[in-house]
């Protein structure tokens, strides 16, 4: 809805009462291990930020010390001002300076499985990505590349990929990678925005199977654009590419002839470290920008807090996201190897050749943190107990999720069914723009409750206000904010000022708050709950319903496993909900007697669980939802398609197109 209406309170109704304490040997061994310990360091990081995170700052290398800790005048911080660092050094050649090159610091796996069923996998020591890094960045000086150009990359989930982000930053030069899943328009349009003569590739990738054509889509967008002048492309697939003499370069050939002596780049903390593209409501995506030296420390403490990452006790730890995310930059290789615990990378699908393929992999790598996303969760809820129960879990410790906020019952099926009810859960709020984790459990210290995500991280200073920017009281809806700077936060959108000031900081500019755009409650224990996007917020008959509350509402109903709530336009109501739904079992006939019985049931759980104003006008059972491979629900292809509109958007970041089709004639 229009930032206008969101002047109101969010409504809410869900009630939640199930609570989980750390296990005490948890807690016991953990960094932060207690509420009195977090509530310590957290008052302490807002009133001593410079103490604090010098203190932080300190345990990774400087090639020259900052002289001021930060540089406040909203919206524009600046962070360890004058100090020089670089982060492919403090991920990896640090690692090797202390005595640890011969530590596995990247556990990849391949989606194929050998003829004889033995998985494909790869283990690279922290001494190998010091040397293969060295190496491709001299590759890249070799093609042209300086310090401040930005490099291009679109590659599949492969080794080569982590390589070629620790090898840009290990020159200065920012990245700007591009998730497998995007079409030859999205890396065209890119390109341009960032100014980028150089792309990094695949001929190919493989997903569930089968070959995802990536260097086609290179061809495609540079068919569209005259900026490209060099194309390197690493050979996975061996699928048919088509080639182009002068621009296009094999990666091994180029690898062959490299040297491996590169040292990093002493790159000033405010150096752009890499652009990383997230779609707007309207108009073009925006390239959101991530400096060196404030990065480098956001993402390696909450890391290292979030998952209690513990080097030296066999810690091995998955995040199931692409790099070609902010997850996957922040939380599969910046954040991670400077803490030095095993990260894996993983190629494919979570279903290929079988549903348990993850669990299979939690097993046989005795993975001890694993983070995934809520839709990845509901997805196994609905493949069946049968997988996960198959495979020894027994190595889990702490389980986390990211990208939306967790319905309950999901909350509860990772808690039983993965966590065997032993394994703290960190339900984490962040964005592509604050580079880490804003509010989210730690594991040995925090109580918690399904579906919040707790409580703000330490250096974080996070509020509930309405219109006027106030504090609103317990359990009343508002809009989230942040109402002082943090090392880890975006600098601007690439190019486009006006945009970062009218999108972040043009509704609070006078108080300097930094808005997200999510509507927010705190409870009576102090924690947050997140209530979906502003826009995800709907006036029903003149009450502002958060459709994340309904979406968990439906979700606990038994027949159900998955749901994604919309508003559309409504004559009597101004806007009612439309519901559509993924059920446990087979979808009854449309029309049948037993199809209008479920779906009056499910009508008639949310108006028990939410009153009557949350029941849903349309109700759609579905066997899929329109999501991008990343597991993003297009919700605004639900608006059109409950709205009956022509659908105009761009589908082809879709998982599977023809879900679109299907809804459509649903209706």
């Amino acid at each position: 809805m229009p930032q206008d209406q969101a002047s109101s309170s969010i409504e809410s109704v869900l009630h939640e009462d199930r609570h989980f304490p750390p296990p005490a040997g948890f807690a016991a061994q953990a960094h932060v291990g207690s509420m009195e310990q977090y509530e310590a360091l957290h008052q302490r990081s807002l009133n001593d930020p410079e103490g604090f995170w010098a203190e932080e700052a300190e345990r990774h290398h400087w090639f020259k010390p900052w002289e001021k800790v930060v540089e406040w005048d909203a919206p524009d911080a600046k962070w360890f001002v004058g100090g020089t660092t670089n982060l492919c050094y403090n991920a990896v050649d640090k690692q090797v300076a202390d005595g640890f090159g011969s530590q596995t610091a990247i556990i990849w796996e391949a989606e194929p499985i050998d003829a004889d069923g033995t998985p494909q996998v790869l283990h690279l020591t922290y001494s190998d990505l010091m040397r293969e890094t060295a190496k491709f960045a001299n590759v890249l000086k070799g093609q042209g590349v300086k310090k401040g150009d930005v490099v291009t990359i679109y590659m599949g989930m492969v080794p080569e990929l982590a390589i070629a982000v620790l090898a840009c930053a290990r020159i200065g030069a920012p990245h700007s990678v591009i998730f497998g899943g995007f079409s030859a328009q999205a890396i065209k349009d890119r390109v341009e925005d960032g100014r980028s003569n150089i792309i990094i590739t695949c001929d190919g990738s493989w997903r569930r199977g089968s070959v995802v054509p990536l260097k086609d889509n290179v061809d495609e967008a540079c068919k569209q654009t005259d900026l490209v002048d060099t194309v390197i492309v690493v050979k996975r697939c061996e699928n048919d590419t088509a080639w182009t003499e002068g621009r296009d370069a094999w990666y091994h050939d180029l690898m062959a002839t490299a040297t491996d002596d590169c040292p990093c780049e002493e790159l000033d903390s405010e150096d752009l470290a890499f652009i990383l593209y997230t779609s707007g409501s309207t108009g073009k995506p925006k390239g959101i920008m991530h400096t060196t030296g404030g990065y480098m420390v956001w993402t390696a403490m909450t890391s290292r807090l979030t998952f209690d990452l513990q080097p030296d006790e066999d810690d091995v730890y998955w995040c199931t996201a692409d790099i070609g995310w902010i997850t996957g930059h922040s939380y599969i290789l910046y954040g991670i190897l400077p803490n030095r615990v095993p990260t894996i990378m993983y190629e494919g699908g979570p279903n290929y050749p079988g549903a348990d393929r993850f669990w299979d992999m939690v097993a046989r790598h005795k993975v001890t943190k694993f983070y995934t996303a809520p839709t990845a969760i509901r997805a196994f809820m609905k493949w069946g107990d049968e997988h996960p129960r198959k495979h020894d879990l027994s190595s889990l410790k702490v389980l986390g999720t990211v990208g939306e906020p967790i319905n309950p019952e999901a909350w509860m099926w990772y808690h039983k069914v993965i966590g065997h009810e032993n394994c703290p859960i960190v339900d984490t709020w962040w964005q592509t723009e604050t580079g880490g984790h804003m509010l989210t459990p730690l594991p040995g210290a925090t109580t918690t409750t399904p579906g919040s995500c707790c409580r703000p991280m330490i250096g974080v200073d996070a509020a509930v206000v309405n219109s006027d920017g106030e504090p609103v009281g317990t359990n009343e809806g508002g809009i989230l904010v942040i109402r002082k700077p943090w090392p880890g936060m975006l600098r601007g959108i690439y190019g486009d000022r006006d945009r970062y000031i009218d999108t972040y900081w043009s509704r609070f500019q006078d108080k300097g708050y930094y808005v997200p755009a999510d509507g927010a409650r705190v409870d009576d224990n102090g924690n947050f709950w997140i209530m979906g996007r502003i826009d995800d917020v709907i006036v029903v008959a003149g009450h502002n319903i958060g459709t994340m509350e309904v979406e968990s509402a439906i979700v606990s109903h038994e027949a159900t496993a998955e749901a994604a709530v919309v508003g559309y336009p409504h004559d009597v109501k101004g806007n009612a909900l439309a519901a559509f739904i993924i059920l446990k079992g087979d979808l009854p006939t449309p029309g049948s007697e037993e199809d209008l019985a479920l779906k009056k049931n499910i009508r008639d759980h949310c108006g028990k669980e939410l009153g009557p104003i949350c029941k849903p006008d349309q109700v759609r059972f579905t066997e899929a939802l329109p999501k991008t491979r990343s597991g993003k629900i297009m919700r605004r292809l639900l608006r059109d398609i409950a709205a009956g509109n022509e659908i105009t958007q761009d589908v082809t970041t879709l998982e599977d197109k023809s879900i679109v089709e299907k809804l459509q004639a649903s209706g």
